[in-house]
């Protein structure tokens, strides 16, 4: 693939593309993770977004947004929602297909996902065809499986850590925008199709799962895979192991049907 580095208001964007594309393709909002404070653009090279990309070919976008230390939330949202329009807009360009627009992310990235895609929906200016929102940090709120979690890689006190700099004044109010925090929404309807894997042992399993369910009672076409473990983000953190592998498999095989069938 070749890379390419742009500006969207300002805003430094990776995009990655085939070397000799020859026609319009889907394209992918690729989202990076670190709990809302950290993380940079460059961590596409390492996600799932590259490796579908790299498969089947795809246009990748990742674009560097504002962390929560530079502005809290909606920074972030604003930021990614920006590079949605900005693909939709310049689809012919970019060499991407319109009606294959795809939004994905692991962890906070996933979460800025979901919101994302809830964002489209309520403003009607980008049809989102797929979301692929991995693990997604989405309850700001304790859950069952992040009140007293003591996994790998991220916990409790550094999720309390994440929500309480991304919402910034927000933090431990009662009503939290539902685009801040997607598990806050009630209405699941006109949301786009999904696919996500999660640990069964790491914070945000329950919210997860809660994610999909929610648009399953809605109609929507959602699934979820649970892997046994304790190791957030652990296709990044351990991809050598089987859970990563047979992740990465059973997410290109979701995807490739959701081209197919779409």
């Amino acid at each position: 693939m070749k890379t390419s580095i742009i500006k969207i208001e300002g805003m430094k964007t990776i995009i990655l593309s085939p070397k000799n594309q020859n026609k319009p393709l889907p394209g992918i909002l690729w989202i990076h993770g670190g709990g809302y404070m950290l993380g940079m653009s460059e961590m596409v090279y390492v996600s799932c977004g590259k490796m579908l990309a790299e498969k089947y070919g795809a246009v990748v976008l990742s674009p560097e947004y504002r962390l929560a230390w530079q502005k809290p939330y909606p920074a972030a949202l604003e930021d990614c929602y920006k590079a949605l329009v900005y693909m939709h807009e310049h689809a012919e360009e970019l060499g991407i297909r319109k009606d294959r627009i795809i939004v994905g992310g692991e962890s906070a990235g996933g979460g800025l996902a979901a919101a994302v895609c809830l964002y489209a929906r309520d403003k009607k200016e980008v049809n989102v065809f797929f979301q692929i929102p991995l693990y997604p940090m989405i309850d700001c709120f304790d859950t069952d499986s992040s009140e007293d979690n003591h996994g790998k890689v991220w916990n409790t006190r550094k999720n309390h850590c994440g929500w309480r700099h991304y919402l910034g004044d927000l933090y431990g109010k009662e009503d939290i925008p539902k685009y801040a925090s997607v598990s806050r929404e009630t209405e699941y309807h006109g949301l786009p199709p999904a696919y996500t894997f999660v640990s069964d042992g790491e914070p945000f399993y329950a919210e997860t799962l809660a994610f999909i369910h929610n648009l399953k009672d809605a109609g929507i076409k959602a699934e979820a895979d649970m892997y046994h473990g304790d190791v957030h983000a652990f296709d990044l953190m351990m991809p050598w192991t089987k859970n990563a592998k047979e992740a990465k498999k059973k997410l290109c095989e979701v995807y490739i049907q959701m081209l197919c069938n779409g």
